[in-house]
């Protein structure tokens, strides 16, 4: 999987620290993964399609591959904000993660095909994706989850550019991706 480019943040906006700071509130109450992921889903949803939220430098594509922006990471590693940029046509790899994980969509719509991973099952066989669920969230959605069981791909279907926010409780700064594995397995569709 190439890895998306990753900027370091130049410039914030007041909505962006907002975030920032409703995000750390939620962490810092040091619940599970899924409730943690629940919470900072509903600190995201308000801001959501705001158009004082990213700067123009922060919207900007990549002809070449999704991009990434780093918006945010937090000084002790508790959770890092992305802003993703897909152009038309731009997917990626079927992949798992490295943590709980809150994605919200701000601009345009994603869609997402999960997947279960079925191990071998016996000599002869070999380990395979399940599809289970197509999902197409539209502008405002939010979704979240904890591994396991969270592998997926995401692509951007639509003509215009799409953007999504993701939350992540690691330090993607220092880990340059959020992604865990790649599957590289036949998959049913």
């Amino acid at each position: 999987m190439t890895t998306p480019t990753a900027h370091t943040r130049t410039r914030t906006t007041e909505r962006l620290d907002a975030l920032v700071t409703d995000i750390r509130a939620a962490v810092g109450r040091g619940l599970p993964p899924d409730l943690t992921a629940y919470l900072v889903g509903e600190r995201l949803a308000p801001h959501l399609g705001a158009a004082d939220l990213l700067t123009a430098e922060q919207r900007e594509g990549d002809p070449e591959r999704y991009r990434q922006h780093l918006l945010h990471a937090e000084s002790d590693g508790s959770f890092s904000l992305v802003g993703l940029v897909w152009l038309p046509g731009q997917r990626t790899s079927v992949h798992d993660h490295v943590s709980w994980c809150v994605t919200g969509v701000h601009e345009g719509e994603e869609h997402e095909r999960r997947y279960r991973l079925v191990p071998a099952a016996g000599p002869g066989t070999a380990a395979h994706l399940v599809a289970t669920e197509d999902v197409v969230n539209p502008q405002g959605a939010v979704c979240g989850f904890a591994p396991p069981g969270d592998i997926h791909r995401v692509w951007n279907a639509g003509a215009g550019r799409a953007i999504s926010l993701h939350v992540y409780g690691a330090d993607i700064a220092r880990l340059g991706s959020s992604v865990r594995r790649v599957y590289d397995l036949p998959a049913d569709r």
